[in-house]
């Protein structure tokens, strides 16, 4: 099978002169040169297409793939991570991971929120605060967590994101407002034990590869998954398969959210539990990184016993039985 691999790679972005923080999502020549051996491996011809503006125009030219592997995160936009797949869609041409639906509701950490909840998973309460005015009508109990809406990689999030008083939400809001020009995630600070839970598949096939407890050192910075952990995550943070009756609380919500918002063929559910150990879904990452070295779905993956090329092979699979099945969207079944 021919493979296009869309994709964003990070040096390509900071040439053009964007900073280290709003490329943290973008991938390095290491990471793609991985995927597209684990694709070779699996026995598919892979050709390196590259951003969206690399994919219009190669569309435009008249070429077509058998499926598109598509990573691409994009750069502008609210809704960006739903601009190849839209395009994709627009040229009838299939791609694994999921839908311009799922892409762009899971981009606004509010919006789904407001999803999730109302279908009954556990998730802390929440506001979204569009504007410096908009923190005095927030109401919730402190202390509360603060993070731009639309952002991954720990991107906007350090030490000073927990608010303990109206003064800090209003500093930390103002932060984020100007220096990500979009609307802050505002919610009840859950001062449990965080996890995160790799998931392939779709729709009921959907499973929980295991369940990766994120464990901060005494060199992190204490009690947020920040951006700082995450980018020096080999000092700062230990990742550690578990599965004691908490951690299988938090696979159980995992998969309960995946599943409602219409998740396709792989990513990672993050969740945090309160003070009586039950996990909250945060947020949900249908995108999910693939470095084999630093991104958590291959690490929990490779302390599930799973090799690289397995991981992907699953992810691989599952998009090519539901292309077989006529291509019906995970989203549409789910509702």
């Amino acid at each position: 099978m021919r493979i296009g691999f869309t994709y964003d790679l990070r040096s390509d972005y900071l040439a053009e002169g964007y900073g280290m923080e709003e490329t943290a999502e973008f991938d390095s020549a290491a990471t793609i040169d991985a995927i597209a051996a684990a694709l070779i491996t699996l026995g598919h011809a892979v050709d390196r297409i590259g951003n969206l503006r690399h994919l219009a125009k190669r569309l435009v030219a008249g070429e077509r793939f058998d499926l598109v592997f598509n990573i691409a995160e994009g750069m502008h936009g609210i809704a960006r991570e739903c601009q190849v797949p839209a395009l994709l869609d627009a040229y009838a041409i299939p791609y694994v991971f999921s839908d311009p639906l799922v892409l762009a509701l899971t981009q606004h950490k509010g919006m789904t929120k407001h999803v999730v909840r109302d279908r009954g998973v556990p998730t802390a309460p929440f506001a979204v605060v569009e504007s410096l005015a908009d923190v005095a009508a927030v109401t919730l109990p402190y202390p509360l967590f603060a993070k731009p809406v639309a952002e991954g990689s720990g991107k906007g999030i350090n030490p000073a994101s927990r608010a303990d008083g109206p003064a800090e939400l209003a500093a930390v809001c103002g932060d984020l407002l100007a220096r990500f020009r979009q609307p802050v995630l505002v919610e009840t600070f859950l001062p449990g034990r965080e996890f995160t839970v790799g998931i392939v598949g779709s729709g009921a096939a959907a499973e929980a590869i295991g369940v990766l407890e994120v464990i901060l050192t005494d060199k992190a910075e204490q009690g947020v998954y920040s951006y700082l952990n995450k980018e020096e995550y080999d000092s700062r943070v230990v990742y550690r398969l578990v599965a004691d009756a908490e951690a299988q609380r938090a696979g159980a919500v995992a998969l309960q959210a995946w599943r409602v918002l219409g998740c396709r063929d792989g990513g990672r559910v993050d969740l945090r539990s309160d003070a009586h150990g039950m996990p909250h879904f945060l947020e949900v990452n249908p995108l999910a990184g693939l470095s084999p070295v630093k991104s958590d779905l291959p690490i929990m993956a490779f302390q599930a016993g799973w090799t690289y090329e397995q991981l992907l092979g699953r992810i691989l699979a599952s998009a090519l039985a539901r292309v077989r099945d006529g291509g019906i969207s995970q989203a549409t079944a789910a509702a």
